[in-house]
């Protein structure tokens, strides 16, 4: 599919200086609350297998640049030493017994809190993706640079409503559902989505 490189952000010039600032400010208060939850996650990653504890990945975001998205490691230290492959939910050998755990209730993703304070990331917009698979999405679908618009996000409406992307052809589809919520996000619609995804990791749903 071939179509435009600019889309019209939904969002007014107000709303994403106050989404900045909140974002930096939740990101703070939410790595202090937290500290607790961090050591003792490393210290369950430690006592499995002596390993690092994060796992930095390059990602591409705003604008196109490239960033390291941070997490707890959460595979083997050498999962990916044949090339990028896409993590299989519940079925994946490469996990660690730890890093399935933290991956199922999506404390993994904690670390990225880092991200949101250095503006690499906010709390809510698409998920960046590799260099790797954009380049395959693409293939298919040419519109993904319209996503350098806006700041990759932590949580997503494509990732809260279509679950983890496990092939290029859901990466395509999650490609359609973030462009459309470009078009249409506010301050409002974040923040519902920021609530839902809190609602749904409290619960424990997987997605």
């Amino acid at each position: 599919m071939k179509s435009e490189v600019y889309i019209k952000d939904g969002m007014t010039r107000g709303g994403r200086l106050i989404k900045n600032s909140a974002d930096i400010f939740l990101a703070a208060v939410f790595m202090i609350l937290s500290t607790p939850l961090w050591i003792i996650i490393y210290i369950a990653i430690k006592k499995e297998d002596n390993g690092p504890v994060l796992y930095k990945q390059e990602r591409i975001g705003k604008f196109g640049r490239p960033f390291y998205i941070l997490k707890f490691r959460s595979m083997k230290i050498d999962a990916e030493q044949n090339g990028p492959r896409l993590y299989k939910a519940g079925v994946d050998e490469r996990m660690t017994k730890v890093g399935k755990f933290l991956r199922e209730h999506h404390l993994d993703e904690l670390p990225q809190l880092i991200n949101v304070l250095k503006g690499d990331m906010s709390f809510v917009g698409p998920r960046p993706e590799r260099q790797y698979y954009i380049e395959k999405i693409m293939e298919i679908d040419d519109r993904y640079p319209c996503l350098y618009q806006v700041k990759p996000g932590v949580t997503s409406y494509a990732t809260l409503y279509h679950g983890y992307c496990d092939t290029v052809e859901k990466m395509v589809k999650r490609l359609r559902v973030d462009l459309l919520y470009i078009r249409r996000r506010s301050l409002w619609t974040d923040i519902k989505i920021a609530f839902a995804t809190v609602f749904r990791v409290s619960r424990g749903t997987k997605f």
